[in-house]
């Protein structure tokens, strides 16, 4: 039995790339929408924010306007959003990719009320082009259409099993935190997700789940509300 009706799931960039430096791994994308039919077949509505890191990332080229530079980031996201989508329908999942920058020739402009009208017929919305707006990330981007649509709870798809205190990938003695508040990430000052995206959360009041994506069978533990990862919550 699932414990959230409505989730919004965020894939970073740079998990899609797989193994590769860049661009995209068609099979990670194929196991991605494996999971996400499963959790369909629960009952869940799923919405997904995709990231376009394996792409560009605005924010790593100081050469350039940032503006512009963020713009070709929310372009990257497009493509991921594209390949996902392609993915969906290939495990026969119905979906939509809504962009908040309009590009209407290969995907509908972002509308909350029709986004909403397509999760409630079963279909999966896929949000491409962050908030439409430079100098957020794609994690902003999470929790603003967590919050406009209304759902249970962020599901932060990431390379690693959780929240730790340090990288656990550069210290053996790093700790994961089962639990965690928003106040607490923003004050240790925590990078696992950007300071915009956590006071969001906080402020309306949607958890965040951060879960390792790797393992197909998360996203089904995730939403039956199996302790995996960590909950950023506040108490």
């Amino acid at each position: 039995m699932v414990k959230y009706k409505r989730v919004l799931l965020k894939v970073s960039g740079e998990f899609l790339a797989g193994d590769k430096d860049n661009g995209i791994d068609y099979s990670v994308v194929l196991r991605i929408a494996e999971s996400i039919k499963r959790v369909k077949q629960l009952g869940c509505e799923i919405g997904v924010v995709v990231g376009g890191g394996n792409f560009w990332r605005g924010r790593d080229n100081p050469e350039m306007e940032r503006s512009r530079a963020d713009h070709m980031g929310m372009v990257a996201t497009v493509m991921n959003a594209l390949a996902l989508a392609d993915a969906l329908e290939k495990v026969g999942v119905d979906s939509r990719v809504q962009t908040a920058l309009p590009m209407l020739q290969v995907a509908e402009q972002y509308i909350r009320g029709r986004a909403i009208r397509h999760l409630e017929k079963g279909r999966v919305v896929i949000f491409a082009c962050g908030t439409g707006s430079p100098y957020f990330s794609t994690d902003t981007a999470a929790s603003l259409r967590a919050a406009e649509i209304r759902a249970d709870i962020v599901l932060k798809g990431t390379m690693v099993d959780g929240v730790y205190n340090k990288d656990p990938k550069k210290f053996n003695d790093a700790v994961r935190f089962d639990y965690i508040t928003f106040t607490e990430v923003l004050s240790k000052d925590l990078r696992v997700l950007d300071g915009t995206a956590a006071s969001l959360c906080r402020d309306t009041h949607i958890p965040i789940l951060v879960f390792d994506i790797s393992d197909p069978d998360n996203m089904i533990r995730a939403v039956e509300g199996e302790n995996i990862g960590t909950i950023i919550m506040e108490e």
